[in-house]
């Protein structure tokens, strides 16, 4: 079981300071349209650690940091009190992304495998969404076909726990400036640009770790 204290007590020591999948894919957009998206969100001249047209606090900014050798590579893991997604590299290293998590209880710390990728993809809210906030979900009751403004952006990786899809997506957000706060509906969500970036890494069967943020409900496992 994940605990806040556990993380606590070893975040020192797991990061210090600075230093697709064919199955699932959708026919439509196609790889032009997709392109052509992908350049939309992404600055001119964009580099990862230091572009910052959306004015995220620099904290918050992708950055390379040092991680325990013995952590797995590929898998990640969410820091939800400091805002941080860690996605564990080879040599020793992490990438360090800024993001958002679910409001309040929305939010479901756990252990959780990646076993979908999908590149700008439909997205549809859940029933449960629909019946907590009709005035905002109702319309969208249909789905919405992808782009720049749909919910989950341009990248979608889907959290799964005991072979079942838990709804909860780490994904692209087209509010950038909601990074950092507690804004989803339980997803953990980042900028386009920097998915983009890091979705490619991501594989299948991988783990993600979403430790408990200081007002969760106790963590699944």
């Amino acid at each position: 079981m994940l605990t806040r204290r556990h993380f606590i007590a070893t975040s020192t020591a797991l990061f210090s300071t600075p230093i697709a999948n064919a199955a699932f894919a959708s026919t439509w957009p196609g790889p032009a349209q997709r392109a052509a998206w992908d350049a939309e969100v992404t600055p001119l001249d964009f580099d990862l650690e230091t572009t910052n047209p959306w004015g995220l606090p620099p904290r918050l900014m992708p950055q390379r940091v040092e991680a325990r050798e013995d952590l797995k590579v590929g898998d990640i893991h969410v820091d939800a009190i400091a805002r941080y997604l860690y996605h564990i590299e080879f040599g020793g290293t992490a990438m360090r992304y800024g993001v958002a998590i679910g409001e309040g209880n929305l939010y479901e710390p756990g252990t959780y495998v990646m076993q979908r990728k999908v590149e700008w993809p439909h997205w549809t809210p859940t029933q449960s969404m629909i019946e907590r906030e009709p005035w905002t979900y109702e319309k969208y009751a249909d789905g919405v076909e992808p782009g720049p403004t749909n919910a989950l952006g341009s990248r979608a990786i889907y959290l799964y726990l005991n072979g079942r899809d838990t709804y909860l997506r780490i994904h692209g957000t087209p509010s950038p400036r909601s990074i950092g706060s507690r804004a989803s509906s339980g997803c953990v969500r980042m900028v386009m640009a920097h998915i983009n970036v890091m979705y490619p890494k991501v594989q299948t069967g991988a783990t993600a770790y979403l430790y408990p943020a200081e007002d969760s409900l106790a963590p699944h496992s």
